[in-house]
């Protein structure tokens, strides 16, 4: 029985053009992050699974991928157990940033501090696939662990609008305080409920004010409770306007107040930097996971709606749970799938990314082959794109293919190319034509790259 070829939903093949596209974005970030001096690492696919569970809130633990363990997994089951801790003892990271606080933690001895990083890898959910959420996607990480200055929160923000900018896209920067989501609960009578405030209020954007309100009261909050903190969730202005409404309504909630003080601050660093892209305070603003103590940030595109597609914050104590407590950090994660789907929806990848190699030797036969074979090879040396057609087929396949694959410039090199000690190169674009001797690289590099 043949079997039809498929891929899990909510993955997916990316073929030629699509890697080359993805490879832009990589690079691009991973050019701005050096350019801050932060340096890569790398952790495995999976980790054990209680590094994972209990830091993404009761909800990101549901979406956790639970790995069985290898060979026979239910022997020795004691089935008054739960079973899925006896048979499940790794599972898929969920995020870059956790790995990384374990990371912090195993390898303190190796590194210095304030420790800068980035990680580029992908990351599983168990996630409903819909458009823009998938259930393997890249992250692009870079955080700054060991500081609590927020000259760490300014260069996250120096780096997203640079990154962006690269990019040619218009981003708007949501910023907030998880302290001030403590202070809310504290205010409202609830200060134990402040993580179901939290993980409702991050769905403000897409189930609407009646929606949270209506999970607000499912989770035992009271209407009294909702009543107070409708108004915030309703409050617009300007940033200072709304940082002055809300220390009138913080002024009995030190959390709060050192939340306030904290975004003053930013917005100061913000403003001194010249920072030019958008950046509003959002006070609805929450990002579920559990971990995030400070600033939180969200980038959303302005000319395309998809939701965020950057993100991060303030975590005071991840690495307290690994036995390393005070160790405060900050990043931002960038969500290059669905950075990838805005590009593409804008159209705003270069038309280059697609181009095959520089050129293309045709293949005229073996003996041919056997005085090109090491022009190619000065070229490609000397940083040339080049491919040998495999096969010598007439000359109108190979024209095609160049066609196809939009290689630039072909090289026919016959018998008597050969016997003269010539290579002959056309630009295919203008139809210039010129004829260079075997030995003459500089002068072949030249006329290429003044078309390339």
């Amino acid at each position: 029985m043949i079997q039809k070829p498929s891929i899990p939903k909510g993955t997916r093949d990316f073929g030629q053009k699509e890697m080359a596209a993805r490879n832009y974005i990589f690079d691009t970030v991973r050019s701005v992050f050096k350019s801050y001096g932060y340096l890569q690492i790398e952790t495995p696919a999976m980790e054990n699974l209680g590094t994972l569970l209990g830091k993404y809130g009761e909800e990101g633990d549901k979406l956790l991928y639970r790995i069985l363990n290898s060979g026979d997994a239910f022997s020795g089951v004691d089935y008054d157990k739960p079973l899925v801790s006896q048979v499940c003892e790794k599972g898929l990271r969920y995020d870059l940033t956790v790995p990384f606080a374990r990371y912090v933690v195993q390898h303190q001895g190796e590194i210095s501090f304030p420790f800068k990083r980035f990680q580029i890898q992908p990351v599983w959910r168990a996630d409903r696939p819909q458009k823009g959420r998938y259930r393997e996607f890249y992250q692009c990480d870079v955080d700054a662990i060991g500081s609590r200055s927020q000259l760490c929160e300014l260069e996250l923000v120096q780096i997203v609008e640079r990154v962006f900018d690269l990019l040619g896209i218009r981003v708007c920067m949501h910023i907030n305080n998880r302290k001030l989501l403590t202070g809310l609960s504290e205010i409202c009578g609830f200060p134990d409920k402040v993580v179901d405030i939290t993980v409702a209020i991050d769905k403000l954007d897409k189930i609407g004010l009646e929606a949270v309100e209506a999970e607000l009261l499912e989770r035992g909050l009271s209407a009294e409770a909702v009543n107070v903190l409708r108004p915030v969730l309703l409050l617009s202005g300007t940033m200072e306007e709304k940082l002055v409404a809300m220390r009138s309504l913080m002024s009995e909630s030190e959390s709060g107040s050192r939340g306030l003080d904290e975004l003053d601050e930013l917005f100061s660093l913000i403003r001194d930097a010249g920072i030019r892209m958008p950046c509003e305070l959002d006070l609805s603003l929450a990002r579920g996971l559990n971990y995030y103590t400070g600033a939180i940030f969200e980038v959303k595109a302005l000319d395309w709606q998809i939701g965020s597609i950057c993100g991060g914050g303030r975590y005071d104590n991840l690495t307290g749970i690994f036995g390393l407590p005070d160790m405060s950090g900050v990043g931002v994660s960038f969500g290059a799938d669905r950075i990838y789907d805005v590009l593409t929806g804008l159209e705003k990848f270069p038309a280059s990314l697609t181009s095959g190699a520089d050129m293309l030797f045709a293949n005229m036969g073996r003996n041919e082959l056997a005085y090109l074979l090491p022009v190619a090879s000065e070229l490609r040396k000397a940083g040339v794109s080049v491919e040998i057609y495999p096969d010598a087929v007439k000359l109108k396949k190979q024209f095609d293919y160049c066609d196809r694959k939009g290689i630039r410039f072909l090289s026919i090199c016959g018998d008597n190319e050969a016997a003269a000690g010539q290579v002959q190169i056309k630009n295919l674009s203008s139809g210039e034509q010129r004829v260079f001797a075997a030995s003459d690289v500089p002068g072949m590099l030249a006329f290429l790259r003044v078309c390339l």
